[in-house]
């Protein structure tokens, strides 16, 4: 009873080629999909510019000092240093505004002399240079050039640049962002319709550039405590934006 029972599920070799063309043929609009030929595409590139005047500014500045030895380096920047926090609170400036941004001692070597070989003797300490350094926002840019004065009154002998800046510039960005679609989008307009073609849908963006602080440098020296206030200009900043978009041809 078992041998007849099995003998009903073999399968014919005439049904296994028959099952084999038909799975080809299921097979062929697959491949013929595969062979259909890209859609047309244009890439354009759009830029977008606006300007605007900064509304805030950060300084750096500090105290060098230089003694026979650390402990008294440090002793005289630390006192300088303490005038200098104090004539920056005086001014009206935040804690939260104020920020260490360096300290350092170093120990100040001589140039060793040549010996009549053509080597150098080994250098010497001669002393030592204590350094400290203070970021300042400040908020008010009217202030900027007074703030620099009573910075170096109080002793700040090391003043290393001001930076102007936009404190909040995302909707300037936005903007900029807009200008430079539209830019990409005119472009593409006319360079498709010289080729006697029509813009389809947008298939990608992509977004490159963005907005930095631009500095006003200041060269560090040791500043004349009799100095009048610094005069500065804020001046306008550019914020820029740039973008990539792939349009379909139609």
């Amino acid at each position: 009873m078992r041998a007849r029972i099995s003998q009903k599920f073999i399968a014919h070799p005439a049904s296994l080629a028959a099952a084999f063309a038909a799975a080809l043929m299921l097979a062929a609009p697959a491949a013929v999909a595969q062979t259909v030929e890209p859609k047309r595409t244009i890439t354009v590139q759009g830029e977008g510019s606006v300007s605007a005047k900064p509304d805030t500014a950060s300084v750096n500045a500090g105290v060098l000092a230089e003694a026979k030895t650390a402990r008294e380096a440090l002793s005289a920047n630390t006192e300088k240093m303490t005038k200098v926090f104090d004539a920056i609170k005086s001014a009206g400036i935040k804690e939260e505004d104020i920020r260490t941004s360096g300290f350092s001692i170093n120990a100040v070597y001589s140039h060793s002399p040549r010996k009549p070989d053509g080597s150098h003797e080994d250098p010497k300490i001669t002393g030592y240079r204590a350094s400290n350094n203070v970021t300042v926002i400040i908020r008010d840019l009217d202030n900027v050039g007074s703030v620099l004065d009573e910075l170096v009154t109080a002793g700040a002998n090391n003043v290393n640049g001001v930076n102007f800046f936009i404190e909040n510039p995302q909707s300037l960005m936005d903007d900029a962002r807009r200008i430079a679609v539209e830019d990409a989008l005119r472009r593409a307009t006319i360079l498709a319709g010289t080729a006697g073609a029509n813009l389809g849908p947008v298939m990608t963006i992509s977004e490159s550039g963005g907005y930095r602080p631009q500095p006003m440098m200041m060269r560090s020296m040791a500043m004349d405590e009799s100095a009048k206030a610094v005069p500065v200009a804020a001046g306008t900043q550019e914020i820029n934006a740039s973008v990539n978009i792939v349009i379909e041809l139609e």
